[in-house]
């Protein structure tokens, strides 16, 4: 069996806010064409105006994903700085009220709001998005099912979202709440090979729900512009270590279970009941809360499930030219996720006698220190 690339494609969102009191900030006319003059394509609007993406080039390894994840986030933080205001990268912000922003003037973002009512209008959330390159359409449809069981551990160690409207909501990845309200989200449903995907896709098309699959938001789905899988489970980064290494875990996991399949095996397909419990315990407790272990029947320690992951994908690490990167996800445990983080910053401020809007500003300048500190 031919070995694929294994390519990576990274994509993120960032909120702009003003560098001076950390509110959020539509993008001031000018900034988005700034942008793209520097860095083409790689930069588009997203679906509110106080938002901004990137989308890496095709990278052929996560040493090429760094210097271009770099470059990409270097750039906007410079545009963005001509105008008072700089980005962060995290799901909610802590502070903001949706009902005071409004989305982008663009065909495909006003069918949104018509097509979905209310709960799109919430939609004041970023992700964080990882491509694989896997090239045959079949494999990509059998690795589907198999990667679901880790989506879980992948969104423990990522989350970014406790805060929402200036409260804590006592999660770890708010952001999913939000989400998962839209249609055609979730974990991926149990399909048996590709021209099954297609074929539930063409009877939407067909009856005109959708125009393409790029309307199907699950958490894990075969890229219709890409021969990719693409990863959504994942709450965007403050850090770009921490991007990188998530992107990197999501490489190695794919390539593992390529390789169970060359050698005529395959990782156990559970129920969506059953990882849906595990992928709700990694949103209300991100890495403190454990994940279930089906096999032995009992709840393990996230830092436990993720040395064994480490142990799984070690050769994968090592083919991809990527351990440094996997190895950063201990730091991430170890240390806890940006909603930890937050968290800390938020009672710190308190402890300091800071008002409530004293410790929504105090996140907010952390949450601009974590962005430009691999820079």
């Amino acid at each position: 069996m031919a070995e694929p690339e294994f390519s990576l494609g990274i994509e993120e969102e960032y909120l702009l806010v003003d560098k001076e009191t950390g509110a959020l900030a539509e993008q001031p006319p000018g900034l988005l064409e700034a942008c793209q003059q520097k860095l083409g394509e790689q930069v588009s609007p997203e679906y509110m105006r106080c938002q901004i993406e990137i989308g890496s080039k095709v990278c052929a390894n996560i040493a090429e994903a760094r210097a271009d994840l770099q470059r990409l986030r270097a750039c906007i933080s410079e545009e963005a700085g001509k105008f008072g205001l700089t980005p962060i990268a995290v799901s909610c912000h802590p502070a903001a009220d949706w009902k005071q922003q409004h989305h982008t003037d663009k065909e495909r973002y006003n069918q949104l709001h018509d097509d979905l009512g209310g709960v799109v209008r919430r939609l004041l959330i970023c992700g964080m998005h990882v491509h694989v390159g896997l090239g045959s359409d079949a494999l990509r449809a059998d690795l589907l099912g198999q990667m679901s069981y880790f989506l879980p551990h992948l969104l423990a160690m990522s989350t970014s979202s406790p805060f929402w409207q200036g409260e804590d909501t006592g999660l770890a990845s708010y952001r999913l709440t939000v989400f998962d309200n839209l249609p055609r989200t979730g974990l991926p449903p149990r399909l048996h090979s590709w021209d099954e995907y297609q074929r539930s896709v063409q009877i939407l098309v067909d009856i005109g729900v959708i125009e393409d699959a790029t309307k199907i938001w699950w958490d894990l789905r075969p890229s219709d512009k890409f021969p990719t899988l693409e990863s959504r489970i994942c709450d965007v980064q403050p850090r770009l270590e921490h991007t990188l290494a998530l992107a990197a875990l999501t490489q190695c996991i794919i390539r593992m279970l390529w390789r169970l399949r060359r050698n005529n095996q395959r990782w156990r397909r559970y129920d969506n009941f059953l990882i849906a419990e595990n992928r709700w315990r990694a949103q209300r407790y991100g890495v403190a809360g454990g994940l279930v272990d089906f096999g032995r029947g009992e709840i393990v320690p996230v830092a436990a499930l993720l040395e064994e992951l480490l142990e799984m994908t070690a050769e994968d690490a090592d083919a991809l030219g990527c351990v440094t990167e996997v190895e950063g996800a201990r730091r991430i445990v170890e240390g806890g996720t940006s909603a930890d983080r937050q968290r800390a910053v938020y009672a710190e401020a308190k402890k300091h006698g800071a008002d409530h809007e004293g410790r929504m500003q105090a996140m907010v300048r952390h949450l601009i220190e974590e962005f430009h500190a691999d820079l």
